[in-house]
Formats: C-alpha cells, sequence, structure tokens
C-alpha cells in the first residue's frame, strides 16, 4: 500500500524527536557518549509511548557509520536499514510468537556469529513478558555474560510477569505517559504539516481517548480525519470514537449537586439512545468525580488533573459552595455500586438506580463544624439570664373517701417481675390447646407488663411472623393471655424477621465467592497465567 499511517509515517528517528520521555532519552545519550551502553537494558510502560521506538533508534547509535553516536545520521546504509526494519544484524523478535524454549536455544546458537557489516548484532524483543518460564531460564547465562558484540533490548507494557532474575540482569528504563499538553501540541504540528484544519476541542478529546499513548493518539487523529472533509470539528471527533460529549459529565454532577433526579434519568436516557457505552459513561462519571474531589482538595492541581483549563473553571464554579465531605459520600456511593454497573445484564437500570441514590444523598456536618456548632450553643446558654420559677399557692384539698363495702374480685398471684416464668406458663397453656400457634412463638420473650397490656417479641421467620399476625392467630394468643391474667390484655407483638439457617449460609456463601472472584491478588493470578475460573469451593 502506498499510504502511510500517522503513526509509522512521524515516528521519531532519533533522540531528540522522542516526546516527554527526557528522563530515559538523556541517560542513554550519556551512556553512548561515555561508553557505557549495557548489553542489556530493558524498556518498560503503556503502550504507544516509545518503547520499540527508543529501542531502533538505541539500535541506530550503536550501528551507526559514524558512532557509537548518541546522534545517529539516518542517511548511513546502517541507519536505513534499521529504519525500514531490513538490517541483518538487527533482530526484532515478536516474544509472543516466539516465545518457546526452542526459539531461545536457536537465537543461542546465533549469537557465536560475528555481525555481518555492523558494528554489533542487537536482539530486539518485543513484548518479552510473554516468554515462557522455561525460554526465560534458557536465556540467563547467556543475557548475563553475552559475547562482546551481542546486545539485548527488551521491551514490554508488563515488567510485573518477568522473572526477577532477568530483571537484575538489564538495566529498566520505565516510560511515563505523555501529558496532555504535549500530546495536543503535537498532534497540532502534525496537521499543520498535513495541512488539516481541527480545532483544538478535538484534539483535546482525541489526546484524553489515547490514555497518554502517542500510537494511540496518532491513529485515532488519522481515523478521524478520514471521516471528514479536511476541517475537523469537535463533533467530528466525538461521533467518530463514539464518546459521550463532556457536556453530559457536566450536567450530571450538576444534577448531583443540586438534587435533581429527574435530570439524570433524562440523561442517563439521550446517553443510551445515542447508542453510547453505559458502562464507559460510568467510567467517565468516576474520572469526574475524582477530578471534582481532587480540585476541592488543593488548589495547584495542574499536573495532577489532565484537562483543559476552562474545564476546571467550570468544575471550580461547580464545586464552590459544596463540602468536601459531601463530595466524598458521592464519591463512596459510586464506588460501591462498581459491580452493579459492569457486571449487571441490565446496566441501564443499575446505573439510573445508583445515580437516583446518589442524587437523594444529604450531605453531613463534618465534625469540626459541629463541634463549633456546640460550642456556640454552650456560650449562649452560659450568658443567658437565669428566670425563676413561678411560685405557686398549694392549697389542701380535703377528699371524703367512702367506704368501699363491694367483695373485690380475686385475682391470680403471679409476681410480674418474673416475666420468663410467666411466659413459659402462657406457652405452656398455648401448647395445650393451640400447637400451631405454639410453633410461631418458638423463639419469643415476654419483654414488659403493665397494667392492661403485655409486649411480646418475637424472632421468627417471614412465614412464622406472617401466619401471627393473622387475625384469627392474634384473637387465640389474646384469648389464652386474658384467661390466664383474669382481665382483659392489650398484646404489642414486636417481630423481627430472621433468615432461614440454610438461607442464610448460602447468602454467606454468595458474598465469599464474589469477593473472591473481584479480590485483586485473584485477578493478577488469572491475569499472569492468562486462567479461567472452573469452580469456587468453599471449605
Amino acid at each position: 500500500m502506498s499510504y502511510l499511517v500517522f503513526a509509522r509515517k512521524y515516528r521519531p528517528q532519533t533522540f531528540d524527536d522522542i516526546i516527554c520521555q527526557n528522563h530515559i532519552t538523556q541517560t542513554l545519550k550519556n551512556a553512548i557518549s561515555l561508553n557505557r551502553v549495557p548489553h542489556g537494558v530493558l524498556f518498560s510502560g503503556p503502550r504507544g509511548t516509545g518503547k520499540t521506538t527508543i529501542a531502533r533508534i538505541l539500535a541506530k547509535a550503536m550501528n551507526c557509520k559514524f558512532g557509537p553516536t548518541p546522534n545517529p545520521c539516518n542517511e548511513c546504509s546502517s541507519c536505513v536499514e534499521i529504519t525500514a526494519s531490513h538490517s541483518v544484524d538487527v533482530f526484532e523478535i515478536d516474544g509472543a510468537s516466539n516465545n518457546g524454549v526452542e526459539h531461545i536455544r536457536d537465537l543461542r546458537e546465533n549469537i557465536k556469529y560475528m555481525p555481518a557489516h555492523s558494528r554489533y548484532k542487537i536482539y530486539i524483543i518485543d513484548e518479552v513478558h510473554m516468554l515462557s518460564i522455561a525460554a526465560f531460564n534458557a536465556l540467563l547465562k547467556t543475557l548475563e555474560e553475552p559475547p562482546s558484540h551481542i546486545m539485548f533490548i527488551f521491551a514490554t507494557t508488563e515488567p510485573h510477569k518477568i522473572p526477577i532474575t532477568i530483571l537484575s540482569r538489564c538495566q529498566r528504563y520505565d516510560l511515563r505517559r505523555v501529558d496532555m499538553g504535549t500530546l495536543v501540541k503535537h498532534m497540532g504540528n502534525i496537521c499543520k504539516k498535513e495541512e488539516v484544519k481541527i480545532s483544538e476541542e478535538a484534539l483535546i478529546t482525541i489526546a484524553r481517548e489515547a490514555s497518554g499513548g502517542v500510537r494511540d493518539a496518532l491513529s485515532l487523529l488519522d481515523q478521524i480525519i478520514s471521516c471528514t472533509d479536511g476541517a475537523v470539528s469537535i463533533e467530528n471527533a466525538v461521533q467518530v470514537l463514539r464518546i459521550v460529549d463532556r457536556k453530559y459529565l457536566f450536567e450530571v454532577s450538576s444534577a448531583f449537586l443540586h438534587g435533581q433526579s429527574q435530570q439524570l434519568i433524562n440523561i442517563i436516557d439521550e446517553i443510551y439512545n445515542r447508542g453510547y457505552d453505559i458502562k464507559k459513561f460510568y467510567s467517565d462519571i468516576v474520572e469526574h468525580f475524582r477530578n471534582l474531589l481532587v480540585l476541592k482538595i488543593g488548589s495547584n492541581v495542574s499536573k495532577i488533573i489532565d484537562i483543559p483549563s476552562h474545564e476546571i473553571d467550570l468544575m471550580n464554579e461547580q464545586i464552590k459552595n459544596i463540602p468536601e465531605i459531601f463530595l466524598n459520600q458521592l464519591f463512596d456511593i459510586l464506588f460501591s455500586g462498581e459491580t452493579s454497573v459492569k457486571y449487571s445484564s441490565q446496566p441501564r437500570i443499575a446505573l439510573e438506580v445508583l445515580l437516583i441514590r446518589m442524587c437523594q444523598t444529604k450531605g453531613v456536618l463534618s465534625v469540626d463544624l459541629i463541634i463549633e456548632k456546640i460550642d456556640e450553643l454552650r456560650k449562649l446558654f452560659m450568658t443567658s439570664p437565669k428566670i425563676d420559677a413561678p411560685k405557686q399557692n398549694i392549697e389542701q384539698i380535703g377528699i371524703e373517701v367512702k367506704k368501699n363495702t363491694e367483695q373485690p374480685i380475686v385475682e391470680p398471684i403471679i409476681n410480674i417481675k418474673d416475666t420468663s416464668v410467666i411466659w413459659e406458663k402462657i406457652l405452656e397453656k398455648i401448647r395445650n390447646k393451640y400447637p400451631f400457634l405454639s410453633a410461631y412463638l418458638k423463639n419469643s420473650t415476654l419483654k414488659n407488663i403493665s397494667d392492661n397490656d403485655i409486649e411480646i417479641e418475637v424472632n421468627a421467620t417471614i412465614f412464622n411472623v406472617n401466619m401471627l399476625r393473622r387475625e384469627k392467630t392474634m384473637d387465640n394468643l389474646k384469648e389464652v393471655c386474658c384467661d390466664f391474667f383474669g382481665k382483659k390484655i392489650d398484646i404489642k407483638l414486636i417481630t423481627n424477621v430472621v433468615e432461614n439457617a440454610e438461607i442464610k449460609k448460602e447468602k454467606q456463601n454468595d458474598e465469599i465467592k464474589k469477593s473472591a472472584l473481584n479480590h485483586p491478588i485473584v485477578n493478577d493470578v488469572l491475569e499472569i497465567f492468562s486462567g479461567n475460573i472452573v469452580d469456587i469451593k468453599i471449605l
């Protein structure tokens, strides 16, 4: 194909062309100038930040006709061949497809031979973490003491998967994500060279979506330019990338802070109807609230929050009168619903419920503010004038007591303080007269006895509670109690619903399994060994 994509067309060819990795390029240039280049180098970092590109430039610097030099000429045959990936002395190996021990054995056999026409024979192994343990072990001795004409350059996005024995034999350089401002400027320069008109908002959107990766940013830019007539706007970028417009995030945060539940429902409905990914929208909301919280905590946050200045101004306006503790509350609720949104079969409903719950959250006062209020009340109380209570004239009233000649009603002799004994006697009467009622009152206690009523507390399953509350059941219970006390008694029933033991245990097991599935160590093991969970057994 004649067309060359931006990611290849504008690939850096010298150390000075690399953006945002000066801590690595300057170190390598110094090492080359001082003749202190190690035989084993490892570049690690996020995708698209320049690991393989720096490896190629280092190979050119070591094999340049005028080198070793920190500034390869890019004109000699060696530099041209390396740039075109045609050099017979520079081998680029894909660690994912050449990960077996037999491939490393072949490599060990080949390093015995001298370079064909270069100064060094250089092996660049990309995604080196994909090598098997046996392959790593086969490489150990060769990597520790290679021939003087051999150099190894490794690149990986996951250095934690590389054995420590390999890491200890290399000099490691960690690449950083490219900040948004640098990425926007870099893409702007490319658009000028390509004579493409593009808005700054579109560049910011692309840079944000690239997550600090230059290759990702250039690939997205290439795609968006292909879908337009020459002038690229923010609307074009949002439409092509299928991402949610940032305005929705500000509308969501505004609805939260002002308690507008209906507005939230309308926003989610619009997002859903436009075909946007609900789970991605949730992630955007989390990031947006993180930025709001960081802005509330500190003032100098330009290095922490990678967003344009006009958005920072909008955020500051939104949180101007919002306490930090309230934002913390919202953030806690937002994080607690992550599992329900990301793993639900109905993510839209899960997100709606979560956002409405956040919207209904009432702000709490901070501890300092509560103490301040208490101090104010104490001072007010201490300074208030004392008011004497008015004196009352109490008159003695004589009451004539008539002697009651009627025979008093004899009530059963009961010590009302001993409620447990009384309740056992009542239960015995219930067992004899109403056996089913006795079963419903299996876990019950007599809490209190007063003149005309008693208070009964029952711990039972939902079925037993419902049966107890039936009118006929209550009539039977009242009948026995009235008969026992010898007078009319009102019954106050306190019910506590308890789960069936088997159901409770099953729920506990489900919680344990869910916790195990979401445990970070389990996720790390699955990722490292590329495995799947077949079954979870509770011991």
